[in-house]
């Protein structure tokens, strides 16, 4: 793949399994995944990239900083009907992607990816008809001040890092991660979770936050109760 096609201003092709399109700036590469699944252009497989958003969000409709030198990508996989266990497949993808550039990341639930205890990189996954929408962004070169959290970059970490290997290992990772038995995915996941085995808030109760089980519920304990939560947020 040429660098040069990040430079334009739409550019289309078609890298390994995916057929990806990219923008200098767009307001968000979700929104677009969306607006063209629902005109009827989507297939399975697409890669929706720009240098920069104007209207990046994240889960909530949470505003996503959205600067140049990052990753801004949104995929679109053919999906007949939700799975609870793609949150953990892509959120084991994203970290291996970065361990590979030699950083410890951890997975803190539902959509966040901590190095050193501070974020990285956001996962947003969303259903439309027969497909669905897997948004990732990765901080790269910069990362924004958020008084909610700290963040942080891969640059820290591993100096002139470019932009399209992280997205070639990415793409390789999702594949991966996405055909590999769920047993492996759960192993991993749990290995990387930020909050497991602590105290953590769930519906304004303090509970220990146990694993997750093999249908992709996670798994909760009050006192003695044991609790499965599918899609819940809990909080640190």
């Amino acid at each position: 793949m040429d660098v040069s096609l990040f430079k334009q201003t739409m550019g289309c092709i078609v890298l390994a399994k995916y057929k990806l399109i990219s923008f200098d700036k767009i307001p968000s590469t979700q929104t677009y995944a969306h607006e063209l699944i629902a005109s009827g252009g989507a297939t399975d497989h697409t890669a929706i990239l720009a240098e920069a958003q104007s209207a990046g969000r994240g889960r909530h409709r949470r505003k996503w900083v959205s600067h140049h030198g990052n990753l801004y990508v949104s995929f679109i996989y053919r999906c007949e009907e939700r799975d609870p266990r793609l949150s953990y497949c892509v959120a084991v993808a994203v970290a291996e992607t970065l361990a590979s550039f030699g950083v410890r990341p951890m997975i803190k639930w539902p959509n966040d990816i901590l190095i050193d205890g501070k974020k990285i990189a956001g996962i947003l996954i969303e259903y439309s008809g027969p497909f669905v929408v897997v948004g990732i962004g990765i901080n790269i070169k910069s990362n924004p001040t958020v008084d909610a959290y700290k963040t942080t970059k891969l640059d820290v970490y591993s100096a002139d890092v470019p932009k399209i290997e992280v997205l070639n290992r990415l793409m390789k990772n999702l594949d991966k991660w996405g055909r590999v038995d769920f047993s492996l995915v759960r192993a991993r996941w749990t290995e990387l979770a930020a909050l497991l085995h602590k105290r953590v808030k769930y519906h304004g109760d303090i509970v220990e936050l146990v694993g997750i089980n093999e249908n992709g519920a996670l798994i909760l304990r009050r006192d003695t109760q044991y609790l499965l939560v599918y899609g819940d947020e809990i909080t640190a």
